[in-house]
């Protein structure tokens, strides 16, 4: 099993495909186990690093709180212990918060930057998902659904239009059992989110960026990526069709990211 001894954990993670060297920050709750690095479409043109999340899956899990700083300084030490001086990076939702925070602490890392469907905390926060724990598993099922795209019609044949398999895991996860440890590592995620705050140091992030975001996105909306593009000196918006999701939903965004990626520095 590929662990690597980084900033006092051992963190799992992958390697696949062949090219520069890409780090792939994922999202809230995230297990390898179950997302499948192995697929990313970005593989095919990088050396794609991707890994489990203190507290989640198959790294260690710290029996204390979070911080974002916490979570850029994993990433910081995970790339070093690849040998790596500096590499692209994508951050996708919880992601992009921790690449942010990335790109503040720990400047010299990223080479081209990608932030998907993220916020930059303070006045313009991500949806705050721990308020879902409040809501009954039905209840907080309908609500993750229209959140994560405003579009969503239960009535309809296709109820998140372009979502394809992953309407049927959330559906899945809305009725399945529990998972403690899951659940222990997605609510210190929770909670360090709600200290996530980088907007006064926006203007400090000078590396290339593409900050994609979905137009039907209530988790994170569009006008959060415009404030991200606003303040960061060479950030360009990419505005899909989709929502927090459109990854899955338009066909157009991994060509995009890759383009982008491939630039010269």
């Amino acid at each position: 099993m590929p662990i690597a001894q980084a900033n006092g954990l051992d963190i799992y993670h992958e390697l696949h495909g062949d090219g520069p060297p890409l780090l792939a920050i994922s999202g809230s709750g995230n297990d390898l186990r179950v997302s499948q690095p192995s697929l990313l479409p970005v593989n095919e043109h990088f050396r794609t690093l991707s890994y489990d999340q203190r507290g989640l899956g198959q790294t260690s899990k710290p029996d204390t709180y979070y911080t974002m700083a916490d979570y850029a300084d994993d990433a910081a030490a995970l790339v070093a212990t690849m040998g790596w001086d500096r590499c692209h990076v994508m951050g996708t939702s919880f992601g992009g918060m921790v690449a942010l925070n990335l790109a503040v602490r720990h400047p010299g890392v990223i080479d081209r930057l990608v932030l998907c469907c993220t916020s930059p905390g303070g006045a313009a926060p991500s949806y705050p998902l721990h308020r879902l724990g409040k809501l009954s598993p039905a209840e907080a099922f309908e609500e993750r659904c229209r959140l994560t795209d405003r579009r969503y019609d239960p009535r309809a044949d296709e109820p998140i239009p372009g979502a394809g398999r992953y309407f049927d895991v959330l559906k899945e996860q809305s009725t399945a059992p529990a998972d403690p440890e899951r659940l222990a590592g997605l609510g210190r995620q929770m909670r360090a989110r709600m200290g996530h705050d980088v907007m006064a140091d926006l203007p400090t992030i000078t590396h290339p960026t593409l900050v994609c975001a979905g137009e039907y996105d209530d988790i994170a909306p569009v006008a959060n990526s415009e404030i991200l593009v606003d303040r960061m000196p060479n950030a360009t918006l990419c505005v899909f069709d989709g929502g927090h999701i459109f990854l899955l939903q338009d066909r157009s965004s991994w060509p995009a990211i890759i383009e982008f990626l491939g630039g010269a520095s």
